[in-house]
Order: C-alpha cells, then sequence, then structure tokens
C-alpha cells in the first residue's frame, strides 16, 4: 500500500511501495531480445552526436510462434526498482537540536528528534540576531514562521503512526554507520537528443500521427519519438532501447520526449486533462553554478499552454521551491496567467526511515520540506458538470505528505495512484505530469528527461516461474 497512514493533517506516503506496485512485469510472449555487444554503450558512456541521430529506439518481441524454453513452467521476468535509492537512515546536517538530545540521553528516539525542533528555535533566532539578511531570507523566515507549526505538529503525528506500526523504526548500528548513497548519472543523453532533434528533417503534414503504440515487432526512429505521443496501452511492462540503453516502459502509460521549444505533438494529441502536474527546473544558485541540469527563466514556464491541456476545472498542481520569489510568481502571476485560481498549499516533507527530519526544520540553508501550490482552472463558460464532477471533495487549503525521499535528484512522490488525490479528483480523471522524470501507469509524461528513471539500471530483475 502506497499510503501507509493517513490522519486528517495528511499522509505518510511509501513513495518505493508505489513504484514496485506499477507492475513492472513483462510479459513471457512479449519479452524483448537483448541486442548485440556492438548495439549496446556502456551505461557510463556519452553517444556521440552521428550515433544518436543514427540509431533508433527498437521495441521488438518474440514471435507467437517463440517460446522461452522451460520444461514445466514458463519464466517471467519482473523488475523492481532498487530499494537502496530510498536508504535515507540519517539527516543529511544534524541539527543542533539532534546533537543536544544525543548528549542528554542515549537512547533518544526518532520522535524526541522531530519534537526537540521545538527548543532550537530561540538558539536559531539568536545565533542570526546580529546577521544581516537580504529581502529573499527575510521573506523565507517569514513564511517559514507562519507554517512551521503545521509542519512540526502535523510531521510529529504522521511519524508516531510510523513508529507504532513498525513502518518506521530507529536506525540500527550498522546502518547508522552506512553513508548516504552518492548517484552516479546512468542512461543515455536524452536531453541533448531533444536538442539535436531540431535538425532532423520536418515531418510532412501528411504523414503526421498523433499517437504510436509500442506493439510486437515495432522499430521507432528518434524522429518518431520526438514527433508524436508514445503509448504502452498493454498490461505489462515494455522494455524499449534507445542509443544502446534500456528503458522499462510501464502498462497503460504514455509518454512524449521533447522539450518546451517542442509541445505541438503533445497538443496534437488532442487530450483534455483533469489533472496537471507540473515540475518546472527553477532557476536557482545550486543551478547556476552546474552546468548539470538545465532551467527555464518565468517567462518560458509562462508559455506552456495549460489552457489548451486543461479539462474544465482541471486541478493544477505545481512543485515549487523554497524559494518566496518562485512561490510569489506561481500565485500572481503564473496561475492568474493561466487562469487558474491558487486553492491551496501543501508541503512534501522528507524524513529518515527513522522519522527525522532529512535537514533540520530551522536550517537557514535548505528546508526538510518543498511546496506545492494547488489550483483550479477557471472558464469564462463552464461545461456542465458530470455528476462524478459534483462529488468530488473540495481541495483541503493545507495537507502533509510524508515521506522517505528518494536520493536521486528530483524523484518527486507520486500525486495520484496512491490515496492522495482520490477523494479530489474524478475515478476516471485523464492525468498529465510536465517535466515528468519517469513515467506512471495510467498517466501521459512530457518533458526532455521523460524517461531518466526508468532506465534499466535503477531496477532489478526477478525471475518468477508460473
Amino acid at each position: 500500500m502506497s499510503v501507509v497512514h493517513q490522519l486528517s493533517v495528511g499522509w505518510l506516503l511509501d513513495h518505493l511501495s508505489f513504484i514496485n506496485k506499477g507492475g513492472y512485469q513483462v510479459c513471457p510472449s512479449c519479452e524483448y531480445p537483448v541486442p548485440s555487444a556492438s548495439d549496446v554503450a556502456p551505461v557510463s558512456s556519452t553517444p556521440a552526436k552521428e550515433d544518436l541521430v543514427a540509431s533508433s529506439i527498437v521495441a521488438t518481441t518474440y514471435s507467437t510462434g517463440t517460446s522461452v524454453e522451460k520444461t514445466e513452467a514458463t519464466l517471467k521476468t519482473k523488475y523492481v526498482f532498487r530499494e537502496e535509492f530510498f536508504h535515507v537512515f540519517k539527516p543529511h546536517i544534524v541539527s543542533a537540536s539532534q546533537e543536544m538530545s544525543q548528549q542528554e540521553s542515549s537512547d533518544a528516539g526518532p520522535k524526541n528528534a522531530v519534537l526537540s525542533e521545538v527548543h532550537v528555535l530561540t538558539i536559531h533566532k539568536r545565533k542570526r540576531k546580529y546577521s544581516a539578511f537580504n529581502q529573499g531570507e527575510l521573506d523565507a523566515l517569514e513564511y517559514h514562521a507562519k507554517i512551521r507549526g503545521l509542519i512540526l505538529e502535523g510531521t510529529r503525528c504522521l511519524i508516531e503512526e510510523g513508529l507504532k506500526s513498525g513502518f518506521l523504526h530507529p536506525v540500527s548500528e550498522k546502518q547508522s554507520s552506512i553513508k548516504n548513497l552518492v548517484t552516479e548519472h546512468v542512461g543515455c543523453a536524452l536531453a541533448e537528443l531533444c536538442e539535436m532533434a531540431k535538425d532532423f528533417p520536418s515531418i510532412n503534414e501528411n504523414d503526421h500521427r498523433p499517437a504510436q503504440i509500442i506493439d510486437e515487432e515495432t522499430s521507432i526512429t528518434e524522429q518518431d519519438l520526438l514527433s508524436c505521443v508514445t503509448e504502452n496501452n498493454t498490461d505489462y511492462a515494455k522494455i524499449i532501447h534507445l542509443m544502446g540503453q534500456k528503458y522499462l516502459v510501464p502498462p497503460k502509460s504514455r509518454f512524449l520526449l521533447s522539450d518546451i521549444s517542442c509541445l505541438q505533438p503533445l497538443l496534437n494529441y488532442e487530450n483534455k486533462y483533469d489533472v496537471i502536474v507540473i515540475d518546472p527546473p527553477w532557476q536557482n544558485k545550486s543551478v547556476k553554478r552546474s552546468n548539470r541540469y538545465s532551467h527555464l527563466s518565468s517567462w518560458q514556464i509562462k508559455q506552456i499552454p495549460i489552457p489548451e491541456l486543461a479539462a474544465p476545472n482541471c486541478l493544477v498542481v505545481t512543485w515549487v521551491t523554497n524559494r518566496q520569489k518562485h512561490l510569489r510568481f506561481v500565485k500572481d502571476e503564473l496561475y492568474p496567467h493561466w487562469s487558474v485560481k491558487t486553492l491551496a498549499e501543501w508541503h512534501w516533507v522528507k524524513i529518515t526511515k527513522s522519522g527525522e527530519f532529512v535537514f533540520p526544520l530551522e536550517s537557514s540553508h535548505k528546508k526538510p520540506y518543498e511546496v506545492l501550490v494547488l489550483g483550479k482552472v477557471q472558464r469564462s463558460v463552464d461545461l456542465p458538470l458530470r455528476k462524478s464532477d459534483m462529488e468530488v471533495l473540495p481541495i483541503p487549503e493545507h495537507k502533509l505528505i510524508v515521506s522517505v525521499p528518494c536520493i536521486l535528484h528530483s524523484h518527486k512522490p507520486p500525486l495520484t495512484g496512491t490515496e492522495i488525490l482520490t477523494e479530489y479528483i474524478k475515478p476516471d480523471a485523464e492525468c498529465l505530469e510536465l517535466f515528468a522524470r519517469y513515467l506512471q501507469p495510467g498517466w501521459t509524461s512530457w518533458g526532455n528527461e521523460v524517461l531518466k528513471f526508468q532506465h534499466i539500471d535503477y531496477f532489478i530483475a526477478l525471475q518468477n516461474e508460473n
């Protein structure tokens, strides 16, 4: 179950469980042949430009008459996401309150570590009393003072439930000695491929297809991949080969690999969405210092055609960093530009497996939470509501989503497919994620790194006999 506990304040979420319940089982009759060594590049290699343009996605299957040779059983392959990517046993930075509690009592548990955050507030303020704050820092302090009580008390309640059930537990001596895993970059250069696709020959309008289906005996060129939505309509996962790398596509999922300059194929798909989740690559100081992650300006984000993609009363959810500049932009500029009315601010709180904040709650550098701004598209003339539309509950003004975060950069927890948004959207809702980095069953996903965390190296293959 992806939601471990649900209280009035929010949810304690098992992110790993959600990924694995997505059904990454490859049908025996739909197993993809492994490419030859000459076709597969090492995971750490970066393909040359000529290799990117010349290669293609291969999604081939055994023919109907071909079977896996097994005397009494058929061998199935099921893939599960690697558990170690959620091995967050201790905070990234130990707070002053935790140091105090460790000194005062050798048996201070995770709950005490969270509760003691209350007592460190005055210490934190005293330390920074004579420091000079810029306006951004002052705005952040004011916002934090407003919501810290909700986060602290709500998280405490959910952690208590997690400790009682055993989902959260004190870290063993062996686990406490393990350093938080540092991941290496795997997969191919998806963003670079999207950039180079701009030089591909234009497609004849008469040959245009709004979607293509991953099917048996299918070879999909990169030009096709970047020019229309790709669908896996089966009940099984599919494996596609792209530039010498393998990616898992979950059942009943759809995706478009492109950057913000090539959104037209998504509009050509002609779907209207009831839920749109947006995780923009916000500009910040660390992004400016790094060449690893791209970012978009506020003006570029405003160009996303949400009104053309949204169904009437569409729920729009935008992930926002802890910079108040970005939060104000979403509420005061972006949502009004899209005719979206802001309804609520929720928070994702990141904790360790023992129930501690991953960063001190009073840290001036990084907070252990991120903001979600929820709103609904307002139409000048709304279409008639269906019965299912009228039965959904109103969006609460504040909720917490508490979880152990994935250590992979920007691997956000799911919002639907779990019980989180179930009460607030209709059962047959069409869902879209923009700037996605992984795929979800039942969703349409778009982004220039949309397959990033679908790389097969992030999964472990299990053999099952039926």
